[in-house]
């Protein structure tokens, strides 16, 4: 099929022609372009951006909603998208997530520009931000992991945690400590945080503890050392150099 009659196709025929050729790579960067035109996205409603979406693009979802990011719902298209935000200073990874999810066509090629937004105190701060595109098939995305507003850890995490999730998980809300780890759950329950530990070891043999953060009801999970060696070996692959630190300095071979 020319590339001309894949533009045609998509105009009248989206999600058949996307999963006959959403796997081409010959065709990927094209499609990407086509869904992120301006005048031809806006007129693909959310009900026809349908799944099934590859379990790369749902890692980097539930690794992001972990951490920092958000899955709304919008009313005006029936459907739900996920936000994307960083502080300037992580650009780099910023900027790795949304050229991963915009090769899979999930949202605008266009660049995320660094903004500035008044924090606490009147304190200016440098942001960066993007969001997908809305899919009412992310729409079970915003009932697993969102009751009434509020953010909880899905009883499917099992099913998504992949060493690319955990890649994305670290990158975006990990932090060293010491030769461990730290993950900033202070968001979840106990239960939750507890649940996720669980986990970690069930799929990939990893220790870790909760430990307070100082902060009535809110805890954080430490990976122990001993497990760092199992982390760095599933997550090293996708982690962005600005953020290896997280894992110790793995260029020195230090542990």
């Amino acid at each position: 099929m020319s590339l001309w009659g894949i533009y045609l196709c998509l105009k009248c025929d989206f999600h058949h022609v996307i999963q006959e050729l959403f796997y081409n790579s010959d065709y990927i960067t094209y499609i990407t372009v086509i869904l992120s035109n301006g005048n031809l996205a806006n007129r693909i409603k959310a009900s026809t951006r349908v799944g099934p979406h590859p379990l790369d693009l749902l890692s980097i979802i539930y690794g992001t909603l972990l951490g920092d990011s958000h899955a709304e719902w919008r009313e005006s298209g029936n459907g739900t998208r996920i936000g994307f935000y960083q502080e300037a200073t992580h650009q780099e990874y910023l900027l790795w997530l949304h050229n991963q999810i915009a090769l899979h066509g999930y949202c605008n090629p266009v660049l995320p520009r660094i903004q500035k937004r008044l924090g606490i105190g009147g304190k200016v701060r440098n942001i960066i931000r993007f969001h997908t595109f809305t899919y009412t098939s992310f729409n079970h995305i915003h009932t697993d992991w969102y009751t009434e507003g509020v953010k909880h850890i899905p009883y499917n995490i099992i099913d998504y945690l992949t060493p690319l999730a955990l890649a994305v998980w670290i990158m975006d809300d990990g932090a060293r400590v010491g030769r461990g780890l730290k993950l900033c759950t202070n968001c979840f329950t106990f239960e939750e945080t507890t649940r996720l530990t669980l986990v970690l070891n069930e799929l990939y043999s990893i220790k870790s503890s909760l430990q307070k953060t100082g902060v009535p009801n809110q805890y954080h999970i430490y990976i122990w050392s001993e497990s760092m060696p199992i982390v760095r070996g599933l997550v090293k692959p996708y982690m962005v150099a600005s953020m290896l630190y997280k894992l110790g300095d793995v260029s020195m071979n230090k542990v």
